[in-house]
């Protein structure tokens, strides 16, 4: 079964897509529960959180069931069969860190576009395609097509190169990595500084002109909204471990405050 994209539906009409992070509850039932709470997609978290390839493709294949859209963060942009792999374990698209160059944009869309976009390595009865037996010729271009390919632009160097590498056919979004940039910047975890807001304000800039949707990860929910009247569609709030800490701790110590004093 080949499974309609419903992010790229929703994005090319204009609306907003809304996700969480997943990087260390790799269990296939969280699928369930996020598609529940009402998330639009997940990201799933292989740069910087404990998925391996097992466990991504137990958690693709319980979210395909149930219509929610993967998006995974690769650890590098640089390893072609890590990424096609990733795709055949039934990701929707990936999420490509560290993104900076033209040549690299098009080294990722060579690797994970089927002729005649790219040379995506061939594994068409897997995950991604529920195993089902199809025709190359009617299979790959359907799988072009639904496969989103997103660049995470967190450094210096990526700004100044994102509108050439924003002209590479393929590029369905992009994702701003306020962290990163800072300490590319010289001011490393100071994502209000405003060098890092000029720079975001490009990225932002160079989107709405291309008409890409971009979107930024953030963890709070007022700053969201804010990103969202700036004009981003493509975002993230929170994480997992990130909800369940800050509400087991919200819980703990609103009881305790309600206690009589000893």
């Amino acid at each position: 079964m080949i499974l309609e994209n419903p992010l790229k539906k929703t994005l090319k009409a204009g609306g907003v897509v809304l996700g969480t992070m997943i990087a260390h509850l790799r269990q296939p039932a969280v699928a369930v529960l996020m598609k529940n709470a009402g998330w639009d997609y997940v990201f799933l978290d292989a740069e910087h959180g404990t998925f391996t390839p097992p466990e991504l493709a137990d958690f693709c294949i319980a979210a395909r069931g149930v219509n929610l859209p993967t998006i995974v963060r690769v650890p590098s942009s640089s390893e072609a069969q890590r990424m096609y792999q990733t795709l055949d374990l039934g990701a929707t698209g990936l999420l490509c860190p560290q993104t900076e160059t033209k040549e690299r944009v098009e080294f990722i869309i060579h690797s994970t576009k089927y002729f005649p976009m790219g040379q995506r390595g061939m594994s068409l009865r897997n995950v991604h395609t529920s195993w089902g037996k199809y025709k190359g010729s009617e299979l790959t271009p359907k799988l072009n097509q639904e496969t989103m390919i997103v660049l995470q632009i967190e450094s210096k160097k990526g700004v100044e190169n994102l509108d050439p590498m924003l002209d590479v056919p393929g590029v369905d979004a992009v994702f701003i990595g306020p962290n990163d940039m800072s300490q590319t910047l010289g001011i490393p975890g100071d994502i209000n500084h405003p060098e890092v807001a000029k720079h975001v304000d490009k990225v932002l800039e160079i989107c709405q002109k291309k008409n890409i949707p971009c979107g930024v990860h953030t963890y709070d929910i007022e700053t969201a909204k804010k990103w969202i009247g700036r004009g981003c569609r493509f975002m993230c709030l929170g994480g997992d471990t990130a909800w369940l800490q800050d509400s087991c701790q919200k819980a703990y110590t609103e009881v305790k405050e309600a206690l009589p004093r000893q």
